[in-house]
């Protein structure tokens, strides 16, 4: 599966936690866009991933395994393993991004932070599970599957309308 379709599902599933009166207040081209700029972002530990979602995302799962915290290590083998994801607390998704990430993000969906995390809760465990189709998050194979690396720049140019 393609980062693109990732992201896709991720922006569903983030929107149908968020617009349960099914308004459409939450465009899924925004939140796309919100979500890849997320993964590009910096992590928690203020690592730059260099405008980098494919990276991002990896950084942001080895970071969870790295951590030292059981909770956090538990919550990356559940979604990379093939069983059924663990869910995770706001709590937690806000020890994985980051509070100024998330306060960010929300910002772009203009939304509040707690509506924010509410819709990661549900969004972070479909992209994590969706991207590691082999049980690991291995950058090349992610890049392999937009076209390397002048398809993650023609993916990236699709999502931000550029």
């Amino acid at each position: 599966m393609d980062m693109m379709s990732i992201v896709q599902i991720g922006a569903q599933v983030f929107q149908s936690q968020l617009d349960k009166d099914r308004d459409g207040q939450l465009e899924i081209t925004e939140i796309a866009s919100a979500l890849m700029g997320l993964f590009s972002g910096s992590n928690a530990q203020g690592q730059a991933q260099a405008n980098n979602p494919l990276g991002g995302l990896l950084s942001m799962v080895t970071g969870m395994q790295q951590s030292g915290n059981t909770d956090l290590v538990s919550l990356a083998t559940s979604w990379l393993g093939s069983g059924s994801n663990a869910t995770v607390s706001g709590t937690q998704v806000t020890q994985i991004l980051g509070a100024d990430q998330i306060a960010a993000f929300a910002k772009q969906l203009g939304i509040s932070p707690e509506q924010a995390v509410s819709g990661l809760q549900a969004a972070l465990p479909q992209v994590v599970d969706k991207a590691s189709p082999t049980g690991s998050l291995d950058l090349n194979s992610l890049l392999d599957s937009v076209g390397g690396v002048s398809g993650a720049i023609n993916l990236a140019s699709k999502i931000f309308g550029r």
